[in-house]
């Protein structure tokens, strides 16, 4: 099994597909990156990029996307309904095969150094975290953009690189290394977002849901609905099929049905197991069988 590493960098742009392909131009331009997955949702107003390759050519990708993002998207005239901090939002590296999480932090820091030199604030989180209250990326970018001016004039919240001062153009990335999640979103046939924060609360980890769900509830004006945005951060702990079980029981029994659910990014063989022994209940069956 070879050394590989995974990206799923988020951008916050959603709607000019001009500037997004002129972003995935430069991540592709070498040939030496796979681009497995882009997701682009204009309620958002996000871009999310997933690719894979060796580890340093995905951190050398990584640098000539980030550094046409940061030169082409302006954070002053953004709105969307995604949470945000950053023109370059969030930058997560997975390791897969024989990579370790040590060589794939090594990746994470170097990428980070190269931001903070461009003249962005950057914050190490999840396993690259450099103290316990900036592990959660909930943490680190609560307030989101419009807070972070201050944010950064608090000496409890300095940058890990970059300038501490409030770039107001770029905002601020997060970037680190953390285990492959599942972004999971269910859409509601109810325009009512008060309905959809009630459901939340019944699956989300920090109001006694599942323990491994981050998640939230958003408007999406253009489809007339509101969503349930989803991370499963570990999905062994809390599978998709039980969190879309409670949401689907939650939303009945306020008169709601569910319009559909999206995936953002690649889904791990072993999540898709889990959902396929549930709803199929197939006995004996191994992901041997796909191909």
């Amino acid at each position: 099994m070879v050394k590989s590493l995974l990206a799923e960098v988020n951008i916050s742009e959603g709607r000019d597909l001009e500037l997004i392909a002129g972003v995935r131009a430069e991540l592709l331009k070498q040939g030496d990156v796979k681009l497995l997955d882009e997701n682009t949702d204009k309620d958002h107003n996000r871009t999310v990029f997933t690719y894979t390759g060796a580890p340093g050519a995905v951190l050398e990708g990584t640098m000539r996307l980030a550094a046409q993002a940061i030169a082409r998207i302006d954070m002053t005239v953004h709105k969307g309904s995604h949470p945000r901090m950053g023109a370059v939002d969030v930058v997560p590296f997975v390791p897969v095969g024989e990579t370790t999480i040590a060589e794939a932090l090594e990746i994470a820091r170097a990428f980070g150094r190269f931001l903070g030199g461009l003249g962005v604030p950057v914050y190490y989180y999840e396993e690259a975290a450099t103290r316990p209250e900036r592990r959660s990326l909930v943490d680190i970018r609560r307030g989101e953009y419009e807070a972070l001016e201050a944010k950064l004039a608090d000496p409890a919240w300095t940058p890990d690189e970059g300038p501490r001062a409030f770039v107001a153009r770029s905002g601020a990335t997060v970037t680190g290394v953390r285990f492959p999640l599942v972004a999971f979103n269910v859409n509601l046939h109810t325009r009512s977002l008060e309905l959809a924060k009630g459901i939340v609360k019944a699956v989300r980890g920090a109001t006694g849901g599942f323990t491994c769900v981050r998640a939230m509830a958003l408007e999406l004006p253009e489809k007339q609905q509101v969503q349930i945005s989803m991370n499963l951060v570990d999905y062994r702990k809390s599978p998709i099929h039980r969190v879309f079980e409670t949401i689907k029981s939650e939303a009945a029994a306020r008169g709601v049905a569910i319009a559909g659910t999206e995936l953002v990014g690649p889904l791990p063989l072993d999540a898709l197991q889990q959902v396929l022994e549930f709803y199929l209940r197939v006995e004996g069956f191994s992901m041997k069988q796909v191909y």
